[in-house]
């Protein structure tokens, strides 16, 4: 609370408003003292979405472009899902003008398509001048339509979000493009917390199970390092049996594998994921070749939502105590 008051005491406004916008944020801490802050923060009024901020903003965006907007952002071009659902979760919905047309979030049915994540659509991108255009670090046509956005004048933020501690920091640096940096940080400190109260329940690494993230089947496609979904399995105390995994570059995010490299693997618990990747992996135990599996033999196989353990976002920290209850039983 004193980081706030420090903030309000920055701007350049008589004591009325002052005294206002103490006030409406008193009533709001002791309202939502006794809910998790994801809650809390879909409470906050409408009207304490303006920020505190009014000159211009600039940070370095992940790929090492620095940015810089004259204030706060109030239209928002994301071309991928998370930034949504980040945005959602702090109360910034309108703050969105487009979505692509993987968009799922009810809420957004209505706004205008922008095509996808890897293809979208730069004639109505600019059409809708936004303020900013958010892209998710990842393969070669993404970043081919962030150059030629930012050819034709269009700023374009550009992130990687692969494991919690990226998480946080996109979520502070939405707080700070949008004025929102109180929302931000009560949004950070509950992921943060729930993280602390899962690992402190937890055996050391070695003993924790090995685990197996299907992400497609069949032409078996596994989670890695570099991945939310890895992070998610530590977080909940498991180990990826594919995290030391290695490419030519490090270690991979995704692993095309074989039957008898799965074998070797011989996870303990065995993860699919459903959802657009993985639309009908149906059931692993009736697979060829994958009874002997340790995971198939005691039944620990757990089907969980492709949203929510692959996509980064707010309710990652959902799929990992999830994930965690079934784990350790």
């Amino acid at each position: 609370m004193s980081s706030y008051k420090l903030r309000l005491c920055g701007i350049k406004a008589g004591a009325a408003r002052f005294r206002r916008a103490a006030c409406l944020f008193t009533l709001f801490y002791a309202f939502t003292m006794a809910m998790p802050a994801s809650e809390a923060i879909a409470q906050w009024p409408a009207s304490a979405a303006q920020t505190v901020q009014s000159g211009p903003i600039s940070f370095t965006d992940d790929s090492g472009v620095v940015i810089t907007l004259q204030g706060p952002a109030t239209r928002l071009a994301p071309l991928y899902a998370s930034f949504n659902e980040t945005l959602l979760a702090l109360g910034l919905q309108d703050r969105i003008i487009a979505r692509t047309a993987a968009e799922s979030a009810p809420q957004l049915a209505a706004l205008p398509v922008i095509g996808t994540h890897m293809r979208p659509n730069l004639e109505q991108i600019i059409s809708l001048k936004p303020d900013l255009v958010l892209q998710m670090q990842g393969r070669e046509e993404a970043e081919e339509a962030v150059l030629a956005l930012r050819r034709l004048g269009v700023q374009v933020a550009v992130f990687r979000v692969r494991d919690f501690e990226d998480l946080c920091r996109l979520v502070r640096t939405l707080g700070l493009i949008c004025g929102a940096e109180g929302r931000a940080d009560n949004l950070e400190s509950d992921i943060r917390g729930r993280l602390a109260a899962l690992a402190a329940k937890f055996p050391p690494p070695e003993a924790r199970p090995a685990v197996f993230y299907e992400t497609r089947y069949p032409n078996l496609l596994a989670a890695g390092a570099g991945t939310m979904s890895n992070a998610i399995i530590e977080a909940a105390g498991g180990r990826n049996c594919l995290k030391a995994e290695e490419g030519p570059e490090g270690p991979t995010r995704l692993l095309r594998l074989g039957e008898e490299r799965l074998l070797q693997l011989n996870p303990a618990v065995y993860l699919v994921q459903k959802g657009p990747m993985n639309k009908n992996p149906g059931n692993p135990a009736e697979r060829p070749g994958f009874a002997p599996l340790d995971a198939i033999k005691n039944h620990r196989v757990l089907v969980v939502d492709e949203d929510r353990y692959a996509r980064p976002g707010p309710r990652n920290i959902e799929a990992a105590e999830e994930l965690a209850k079934f784990l350790y039983p």
